[in-house]
């Protein structure tokens, strides 16, 4: 209790030089306005719009209800003092003014609280969708992980109960069964740790200029030690391109997306990786030619409710689809978007975007 009034005073009053300057920025511009409207008019009716909207402005762009409150109770006196006759004088007495004034502030004050809970809201419901996609992340790891474990110790208590009446070939499929179990839950917890990583409120993606062709050619010779015959073609802009990133990370991404290609595209005999430039962001795409996506899953791919459902690969092996969580949780940390959709041609399609410029 004592924590949530101390969060709701702080979302009340909650001093930074970076508003304050927002604040006076905002109603300097409003007040050049107004003196460059005046004229020398003595009504001067747009006065109390302009700065209701400036107000408006400093609530959409500042963290606090403080600003909002401190900038209606500057904007009524200012109005009065300055852009209402007697000039340079305070005088409520006059007719018609004093409900005027009365109006402005509240209709100010009303608009600076209700912007800043929208942006309060809009901050909690984010928080929840966080929660919701680490509690269904977890659901499924504590529920699919068991089967890879229950493997590995079958095969090896098999090993070694039977170890005299096992013939080499069979021994070999056993510890081949055993190596590729522990190979899944490698990359299970690697993805675990990347997702921890990037939603931890402490760690910031620390980013570099790094050559994209650099870049995707680690992923891909990675992504080759575990699918060498996969059929990759590499398409990349003739200039040399430098993108701002994790390079760990982003490797990751495009070793997943790779791998997601290959595990659930069907019969796949093409996989595209491209990057190029638009505008100030770096496009890289994953394209196949398999079966695509299912409409009723594209929606909600790169969301949290895929966690709900048990998902098997083409060679029948469990997968999670904790990949495209990374992917996306990556992504974003990096100022970046990523979406999914399926070709015209066939086959389904990854993209994501990566600023130039570091934000």
């Amino acid at each position: 209790m004592e924590q949530q009034k101390k969060q709701g005073l702080n979302s009340m009053i909650n001093f930074s030089w970076r508003d304050t300057a927002v604040t006076v920025g905002i109603l300097a511009v409003a007040t050049i306005c107004c003196f460059f409207l005046h004229r020398g008019e003595q009504n001067d009716g747009h006065a109390p719009l302009v700065f209701v909207l400036a107000i408006l402005l400093i609530s959409r762009f500042t963290n606090s209800y403080f600003y909002g409150v401190v900038s209606s109770v500057i904007a009524v006196i200012g109005v009065n003092y300055v852009f209402t006759y007697p000039y340079f004088s305070l005088n409520f007495t006059l007719s018609g003014y004093p409900l005027t004034f009365v109006v402005m502030f509240s209709v100010s004050v009303v608009v600076s609280m209700l912007t800043t809970q929208i942006k309060q809201q809009e901050k909690i419901r984010m928080e929840i969708e966080k929660e919701q996609m680490r509690g269904n992340l977890l659901r499924a790891v504590s529920h699919d992980i068991r089967t890879p474990l229950t493997s590995i110790v079958g095969a090896v208590s098999a090993v070694i109960e039977n170890k005299d009446k096992l013939s080499e070939e069979k021994t070999l499929t056993l510890l081949n069964d055993v190596k590729d179990e522990a190979q899944w839950l490698v990359r299970v917890v690697e993805n675990l740790l990347l997702v921890t990583r990037i939603d931890s409120d402490s760690t910031k993606v620390t980013k570099e200029p790094e050559m994209v062709e650099e870049i995707l050619g680690e992923a891909v010779a990675k992504f080759k030690k575990r699918f060498p015959g996969a059929p990759i073609k590499i398409s990349m802009p003739e200039e040399v391109l430098f993108v701002p990133m994790d390079a760990m990370l982003i490797e990751q991404v495009l070793c997943n997306l790779l791998e997601n290609a290959v595990l659930h595209g069907g019969v796949v005999s093409a996989i595209d990786l491209s990057v190029k430039q638009e505008g100030e962001f770096a496009i890289f795409s994953v394209e196949d030619n398999g079966v695509g996506i299912a409409k009723e899953v594209l929606p909600r791919i790169l969301k949290e409710s895929i966690y709900k459902e048990k998902r098997e690969t083409i060679d029948g092996k469990r997968n999670m689809g904790i990949g495209l969580t990374v992917c996306t949780s990556i992504i974003y940390a990096h100022g970046g978007t990523m979406r999914a959709y399926n070709r015209k041609e066939g086959g389904a399609a990854f993209e994501f975007s990566l600023p130039l410029k570091e934000g």
